[in-house]
């Protein structure tokens, strides 16, 4: 179930929004295919680590983050992947793996990929594993103010699973620890 402090921050906002009740899905693949949905309707939201600041970065479900892009973009000293137990506990309510990009609501600042700002709308998991939400861009965008740039690895021939983490860390000399 979509924990109640989400249901109440988007209508407190009045922001319209669609439930969508759906089979357990782990990964953002598997909410594609539970949904029968395109996979560039759905985002998922990746937690990272920039100069020990936990950011959100939504990206759309099949991309992998570019950890130098993030560092970049945000002029970060170091980026990395943040570990579970760095952010479980920022999310109260939300099932591990199913954080939603509710920067405002958490306390943590949210940059978006670019490519999903061309999208009318956003589908994504808000705390469930079993539920996911769907609300337009535009609304998406007055709530959170997010940034908005290029975060995603270009696709290689080679690419792993989707949600297998981008090994090591990025550090500002670009070496890859």
């Amino acid at each position: 179930m979509i924990p109640t402090a989400i249901q109440q921050y988007l209508r407190r906002h009045r922001v319209p929004f669609e439930r969508y009740a759906h089979a357990r899905a782990e990964s953002a693949m598997e909410l594609v295919e539970v949904l029968n949905v395109p996979s560039w309707r759905v985002a998922k939201s990746v937690i990272v680590k920039a100069n020990r600041q936990p950011w959100i970065i939504v990206v759309p479900a099949l991309a992998s983050v570019d950890l130098r892009q993030v560092r970049d973009m945000l002029g970060a000293h170091s980026v990395r992947l943040a570990t579970e137990a760095e952010f479980v506990d920022h999310f109260p309510g939300c099932e591990p793996g199913a954080e939603p990009p509710f920067g405002e609501l958490y306390g943590m600042p949210v940059a978006i990929d670019e490519s999903l700002s061309l999208n009318e709308r956003l589908l994504f998991r808000a705390g469930s594993h079993e539920e996911a939400l769907e609300l337009r861009f535009q609304d998406f965008a007055r709530l959170e103010w997010p940034l908005v740039a290029s975060f995603i690895q270009p696709p290689s021939e080679e690419s792993h699973a989707e949600d297998e983490p981008y090994p090591g860390s990025i550090e500002e000399s670009g070496a890859q620890a």
